[in-house]
């Protein structure tokens, strides 16, 4: 039975993880364990050249060029260490991606529209990682300044288990894990490694399954059956969608995160369930933080609402800054209207959902209740 073709990220990412990316991150896998074995404290350095070798080779020396400029661009103003400095680079830089000159130049660097998405999707993942190191940069005294080189930035940067499409880990965690020795337990590594690949495969079979199956995404591209539906067909194709999103996660981030435990390191989470919330600030927290949607929440959360007060300032502290970490996450995506009103839409069921939480926790409501 032919699949639906209808879902973009997934045939996308399977398209190229098939053709060279999975081969990649074989090689990484092996670069890891072996400078792990024979020279664990040129392991960075031996990950960031493998790294940078890989994006040459995919993204051509163009493509290398553009990221290597974004990251000594970011590491030059981080100099300063001004913080709103910082976000006016990256929202810059960010806005690079969106000039049609610039793109329509960039698309002549390669063959097929698929090569050109491949940069323009990995260049907007590494803004984040070359934000995060700058605002790091940005917050730590000078005795720790040693430990944010520019050398360490190429590391974090090129690191290519993460490197074109997340998930994204903080700076900070990344070097301190990543200069942490440890010995190396083989048969250790060998048991994670086989698991982890199990564990893959059956999600990957269950995505295809769903995806040449349920044509949900081809149901949804197409008004006639959605006008025809019960509210209770509705309710159960978004369910579907949703479910599908969390299955395709599993996958796209299962991949980098197995990679990230073979190398020491501790990954994000991957995504609980989305049938078991009941919260919609909980599934922002907990869920979506290893979606690609959240994977750039998790970025917002902690450089944007965190620092600008979050739950702990003035209630019109909080709206001010649950807004501006919704507005990134939509300027980031692309900033096309129907984002902003997602975004809108999201920060509305927030907003209400902790509006009515400090409501019923004045006692006078609790007496009543």
């Amino acid at each position: 039975m032919p699949q639906d073709p209808t879902d973009f990220e997934w045939s996308y990412w399977i398209e190229w993880g098939r053709g060279r990316i999975l081969w990649l991150l074989a090689g990484h896998l092996l670069v890891s364990q072996l400078s792990r074995l024979l020279v664990e404290k040129y392991k960075p350095w031996c990950l960031m050249v493998y790294g940078m070798a890989a994006c040459w080779l995919l993204l051509g020396i163009k493509g290398f060029a553009v990221i290597l400029l974004h990251a000594a661009v970011s590491f030059a103003v981080a100099q300063f260490q001004l913080s709103l400095l910082t976000w006016l680079c990256s929202l810059i830089l960010l806005s690079t991606l969106r000039i049609p000159t610039v793109e329509e130049t960039k698309r002549k660097w390669y063959d097929t529209e698929n090569e050109y998405y491949l940069l323009l999707f990995t260049v907007s993942v590494r803004c984040l990682f070359c934000t995060s190191f700058s605002l790091e940069y940005c917050w730590h005294g000078p005795t720790q300044k040693s430990s944010h080189s520019f050398p360490w930035m190429l590391a974090y940067v090129f690191y290519y288990p993460t490197f074109h499409n997340g998930p994204l880990m903080n700076f900070d965690e990344f070097s301190k894990q990543m200069r942490r020795q440890e010995a190396v337990s083989v048969k250790s590594n060998l048991s994670i490694l086989i698991v982890g690949i199990i564990r893959i495969f059956f999600w990957w079979c269950l995505a295809e399954l769903m995806i040449h199956l349920m044509y949900i995404h081809a149901l949804y591209s197409s008004a006639l059956p959605l006008e025809s539906a019960s509210y209770w067909a509705l309710g159960g194709l978004a369910l579907a969608q949703v479910l599908f999103f969390y299955v395709k996660y599993l996958v796209l981030y299962g991949v980098p995160a197995l990679l990230l435990q073979m190398d020491g390191l501790k990954p994000p989470a991957l995504p609980c369930c989305v049938s078991l919330m009941h919260s919609f600030t909980k599934m922002w927290r907990l869920v979506l933080i290893a979606f690609q949607t959240l994977l750039i929440c998790c970025f917002t959360y902690r450089y944007i609402y965190v620092p600008m007060g979050g739950s702990q300032s003035s209630l019109l502290g909080m709206l001010f800054s649950t807004a501006l970490t919704f507005a990134f996450v939509s300027y980031w995506h692309g900033g096309q209207s129907y984002l902003w009103y997602w975004g809108a839409l999201n920060w509305f069921g927030v907003i209400v959902e902790n509006g009515t939480k400090r409501i019923l926790s004045i006692s006078l409501i609790q007496d009543l209740t």
